[in-house]
């Protein structure tokens, strides 16, 4: 009897000890949207929802770092994400005969109370986001689940410290019933921000596919003051998109790498996405964003092709790619068919960084192209309106993409274009990010963050940088022509694709 109430006087001052911690030093979240997955283990190959991932996510300063919560047949509350540990159903064994199995580092299967502990601790920047499984065995018992665990972490004066999660709503309501204060975020992606709204729910956390799916949500949870964060992001095609519309969190199993990609993102410079296109529908190419250029007059340059339009055939969008498809096949005296879209009318731009990522058709032949034309073509001409060629290639020249402007004063005609050419080595089987970073001063041509053409301003006259202006944009697969048919056109090619991920712009915030 003396030993237990001994146990209970070390227990209460240890968590008097962590509360105090916790007060002393003062939580700041970490200014960055990194949330790691069961800790940080990955990297150096840790047990998930260990407490030695936890201490590595603090370590890096994420902003949070996710557990899942069990609870035992005996109620103990212990950090395990399946309902099984060594083959054993978490609700219906005790608490004494899981902790004989121990984690791969040797840590012994931690009780909630030691995991809170331990991430007050020298923890000023992250927070704990604590995922409640639903029961096994009823409705019920996950809110009893819940109800234990408001308490204990109220107990140890954690709550500043803690965001709940959940794939059970009835599991948040019941947090918000005991604690209205309490940072909620529903996990199944059912709902919309306007529903969490209504209930009290902090934060839309859903696997990004459900935002693909939903775009509107982003702008709705924004609008309502919902958190957006999106699970589990391992790849970076994911994490730049979820940068680029400014998720408040994005949970990952690669905290190390989101974080090179958070360094890397425009909205890390103070710029935000101001139109885009993600191609995440089918079907024709979003009528709200896109025109077509229409006929066969070859473009200025000899095309070979018949630009199309609204014709799936030629211009198509699915698997969340849009496809510039050029055919052979004769219409209007032409003997090869393809898109070309724009912009115009729809959206123009001034200045920002206007990111592409593309994979190219192969083939000697083909020319295709993303680049953008003055709005005052029309009043002008070209080349007085200015051209911006992000990214041209041609097929005979198979490892090398091209940056261009032309203007009055250097266009192609008088050889005088600034033009320089970058080194691919896989075009054709691999998608690459086409971009370019304009400002009054200057614009910076890249190809996956490599500049490779930087043009200054040279405060000369409206001949040399009519680029002050607001342009359009298109994209294009031509045929043939002056430079694309140079060798000619091999027609054993056709159909030939020209696939585009994504379109993005972003600007100064103002």
């Amino acid at each position: 009897m003396r030993l237990v109430y001994l146990l209970l006087v070390i227990a209460c001052i240890l968590a008097c000890n962590a509360s105090k911690n916790l007060e002393k030093n003062k939580i700041v979240f970490a200014n960055n949207n990194v949330v790691c997955h069961r800790g940080a283990w990955k990297k150096n190959m840790l047990p998930e929802n260990s407490i030695a991932s936890l201490k590595h996510a603090i370590e890096l300063q994420c902003a949070g770092s996710e557990f899942d919560v069990r609870m035992t047949a005996d109620d103990s509350l212990i950090i395990n994400h399946d309902p099984f540990y060594n083959n054993l159903l978490i609700e219906k064994t005790n608490y004494a005969d899981l902790v004989t199995f121990k984690l791969s580092n040797g840590e012994k299967l931690p009780t909630l109370r030691e995991y809170i502990k331990a991430g007050i601790e020298n923890n000023t920047s992250t927070r704990l986001v604590c995922e409640i499984k639903p029961s096994e065995i009823s409705k019920e018992r996950g809110k009893e689940i819940a109800t234990k665990i408001v308490k204990l972490v109220h107990q140890l004066k954690a709550e500043p410290l803690i965001a709940y999660i959940s794939f059970d709503y009835d599991i948040l309501l019941k947090i918000i019933e005991i604690n209205p204060k309490s940072t909620t975020q529903y996990l199944e992606g059912d709902k919309s921000p306007e529903q969490l709204k209504t209930e009290g729910i902090s934060g839309a956390d859903y696997h990004f596919s459900v935002f693909q799916a939903h775009p509107d949500w982003i702008e709705s949870a924004k609008k309502n003051n919902i958190f957006l964060n999106a699970w589990t992001v391992n790849e970076t095609t994911e994490m730049d998109w979820l940068l680029a519309n400014n998720f408040d969190f994005i949970t990952t199993n690669e905290p190390e790498l989101l974080f090179e990609r958070k360094k890397m993102s425009p909205t890390s410079s103070g710029m935000k996405l101001v139109w885009s296109d993600e191609f995440n529908y089918k079907g024709l190419p979003d009528s709200t964003k896109w025109t077509y250029n229409v006929g066969g007059d070859g473009g200025g340059n000899n095309e070979l092709q018949y630009y199309t339009n609204k014709d799936t055939l030629n211009g198509l969008v699915e698997n969340g790619v849009l496809k510039i498809i050029a055919r052979k096949e004769t219409k209007e005296n032409k003997k090869y068919t393809s898109a070309r879209l724009v912009t115009k009318n729809k959206a123009d731009f001034k200045f920002g960084k206007i990111e592409v990522r593309a994979k190219l058709p192969a083939g000697v032949g083909t020319w295709p192209a993303i680049w953008m034309l003055g709005n005052n073509i029309e009043q002008v001409g070209w080349p007085k309106c200015g051209e911006i060629d992000i990214m041209e290639h041609v097929g005979f020249q198979n490892d090398s993409i091209f940056g261009t402007i032309h203007t009055e004063t250097y266009n192609h005609t008088k050889g005088t274009q600034k033009v320089k050419s970058i080194y691919i080595s896989s075009p054709y089987s691999e998608f690459h990010n086409y971009s370019i970073d304009w400002t009054p001063e200057k614009i910076d041509f890249s190809m996956d963050g490599v500049i490779y053409n930087h043009i200054i301003n040279e405060h000369l006259s409206a001949n040399e940088w009519p680029l002050d202006q607001a342009f359009y944009l298109i994209i294009n697969l031509a045929i043939g022509g002056n430079w694309g048919g140079k060798f000619g056109v091999d027609d054993s090619i056709f159909p030939a694709i020209f696939e585009v991920d994504y379109v993005r712009v972003f600007q100064t915030k103002n």
